[in-house]
């Protein structure tokens, strides 16, 4: 099980939230890395100083996925799939394997493509 994180979850490390930042923490301590990628990265970036400071000293802790052509035609095809249109949530969805946790503060698009593309995760609002 690993966690991967959308840009709420990535808001919510901003905002200084003790849950998620201590179930980031849980995960290196037993030797797994939170993933993203760099479309989420590139929502919520805003140069990493001031409230972002926390968001700056946590990302070296996640990793974070190209999006490149490869997660790019893999979201455009879930995207057709299950009738979306977010590129971004698409490719998170495409990050997680079965029985991985998706933090998210947009669970009700998550689910319709976490349906479509048959990956059998929880989706966890943050």
């Amino acid at each position: 099980m690993s966690l991967v994180l959308d840009a709420g979850a990535l808001i919510a490390v901003e905002r200084g939230s003790r849950a998620l930042i201590a179930s980031i923490k849980r995960e290196r301590l037993v030797g797994r890395v939170p993933v993203t990628h760099g479309g989420v990265v590139g929502q919520v970036w805003r140069g990493g100083s001031g409230r972002q400071a926390g968001l700056a000293q946590m990302l070296p802790h996640i990793e974070i996925v190209p999006l490149d052509g490869d997660l790019g035609k893999g979201a455009g095809t879930l995207l057709r799939e299950a009738g979306g249109s977010d590129v971004i949530d698409a490719a998170v969805v495409l990050l997680a394997g079965d029985d991985d946790l998706i933090l998210t503060s947009d669970p009700d698009d998550l689910v319709a493509l976490a349906a479509a593309s048959g990956i059998h995760v929880e989706i966890v609002p943050v």
